[in-house]
Parts: structure tokens; sequence; C-alpha cells
């Protein structure tokens, strides 16, 4: 859907971007990351055609990005763009007429969206009298009535609460399975291991990892197994092996190789140890932000 090839863009002698290239595949949730300053709001705006790069190319299907491009793209931005004083239904119809639908269509397809988030009511509602959480499910509507082939998001779930979070992951699942491909660009990390099917971390404007996540999650794992037990850890394991936490009788400890596991297990069960649990556990997206970005700036 989006191929970024060499993107730079500087502002004075700072580079916002410098060299950021990737691919992100159609029908897929794509998840793009990277500490506060690091280059994302100006690569979503080359992405929307907002600005253009210094140097390097943005293609969209195949082509090379062209203003018409603009019309297939729903972009909802961190900060709300609403009108406050406009009715919801109405400033919704007049945004989705912007992306090119007539009229009666941006009407038919924002009354669909009400009704599909249940705030039928809300029509004649004016944004200001709206909380925050809601405004925020009106900006979604905005971002996706006009059907756009990329749909970028911004932190879409701030001020959301649990509930209407999950209404939100469930559109975007669906949107998805229509055939629509997401960005979704957040400091949640939980999110993007439930949502994305791939990521990249920029830095500094560059990229600095990128992958499938759970490719990523196995590829940077340090062999730490977590094993629960029924009753008090052989003293064997404190002795031989690398123990890194022991909470009651859940024990985490690092082994030399892969293969260890299979001996590990032999002992215990040799032990006659009661296993509840044993299993490898994969550093958390969470933990390879930290990791990657630390590494990147040492």
């Amino acid at each position: 859907m989006i191929s970024l090839n060499n993107i730079v863009k500087k502002y004075d002698d700072y580079a916002a971007n410098n060299g950021i290239s990737f691919d992100i595949p159609a029908g897929t949730i794509f998840g793009l990351l990277g500490p506060n300053g690091a280059g994302k709001t100006t690569l979503i705006r080359i992405i929307t055609g907002i600005t253009a790069p210094d140097a390097g190319f943005v293609h969209f299907n195949g082509k090379p990005f062209n203003a018409d491009d603009r019309y297939a793209i729903g972009y909802m931005p961190e900060e709300r763009g609403l009108y406050k004083k406009m009715k919801v239904g109405e400033q919704l119809v007049y945004l989705a007429q912007l992306k090119g639908l007539s009229k009666n269509d941006a009407k038919q397809s924002v009354q669909q969206w009400l009704s599909r988030l249940g705030i039928d009511s809300w029509w004649n509602k004016k944004v200001e009298e709206l909380s925050k959480g809601m405004q925020q499910k009106v900006q979604f509507i905005g971002t996706v009535a006009h059907k756009p082939k990329l749909i970028i998001l911004d932190e879409p779930f701030s001020g959301l609460d649990p509930i209407n979070a999950e209404v939100l992951i469930h559109e975007i699942h669906r949107l998805k399975e229509d055939g629509a491909t997401l960005i979704f660009s957040t400091h949640r990390m939980e999110q993007v291991e439930e949502l994305c099917h791939r990521i990249v971390l920029i830095n500094k404007g560059k990229n600095i990892l990128e992958g499938n996540v759970t490719a990523l999650r196995h590829e940077f794992k340090e062999r730490v197994y977590e094993i629960e037990l029924s009753e008090k850890a052989p003293a064997f394991l404190a002795e031989q092996y690398q123990l890194i936490s022991e909470d009651g009788n859940i024990i985490r400890l690092k082994l030399s190789d892969e293969q260890a596991s299979n001996e590990l297990l032999s002992k215990l069960i040799a032990a006659n140890a009661l296993i509840h649990n044993f299993q490898e556990v994969l550093p958390s997206l969470n933990e390879l932000f930290i990791r990657r970005v630390k590494e990147y700036e040492a």
C-alpha cells in the first residue's frame, strides 16, 4: 500500500526524517512507533501529502503519490481538529464531502457510523457539549466515513474508557477485514501488541527496528523461562541456573542455550516437582522499544 524510499525532511539544520525507508503491506495494521521527537508526525504529514519530503519518494499502491491519493486517506491526528460550535451530524457530513462524497452519500455513511457506535442521538449535539472521549468517537467517524483505503490513527484511544476503547478496537479489526490498511501510532505498547501485524520504530529521524511483531519478539528473546510449581522450588534451580526472580512458587531463570530447557524440564520431573506452567518468556514490545532506543542513543 505504502512504500517509503529514503525520506529526508529538514527544518533548518534539524533533520526530522533522515533517510527513512520501509514498506506497509496492504490490508494490515501497521505500528509507527518512536519516542517523542523521533519524527513520526513529520513522516505522517509526508505520507498524507500535507508536506513534501526534501528527498526520497512515497509510493501509494505502487505508483508515485499524487494529490488525488489524499481522497483515499483518512487521518485522525492526536490533537482534535473538530469545530466545537458545529453540530456533530453537520460537521461529519461536511468532512466526508471534503473527501469526495456527495452530500447524500456522506449523510448516509455518517448515519450508519453513528448507529454502529451507538450514538445516533448525537446528530444535533454541538461538539463542545461532548466529553473528551465522546469527541474522540466523533473524530474517528470523521476519519473513516468516506471509506478510505489507508487509515492513519494517532493515539486513537486517548480519553476513552476501556469499554469505548474496546468498541473502537472492534471497528479497527472490522475495517482491516474489509480491506483497509491502517497505520497505528501510539506510546501504548500493549495496544500495539494487540493490534499490529508489523511495526517500524524510528528514533532521531531514522528507522532502528522493523518487522513482524511476533518475529521480532522471538528474534530478541534471551532464553528466559518462567516456571510455576505447586510447592517451593528445588534447591538445584538456584544452585545450577541463573535465577532472575522468585515470587512464591513462580521462578524466572535464564538458560545457557535452547537445548538447556529440555534438560531443565527433565530434572524437574526427576525431582518429582509438580509443574503448573513451564514457558519461555518473550520480551514485550515495550521492552524492545526501550532497549533499541537506549542502544541507538548509547
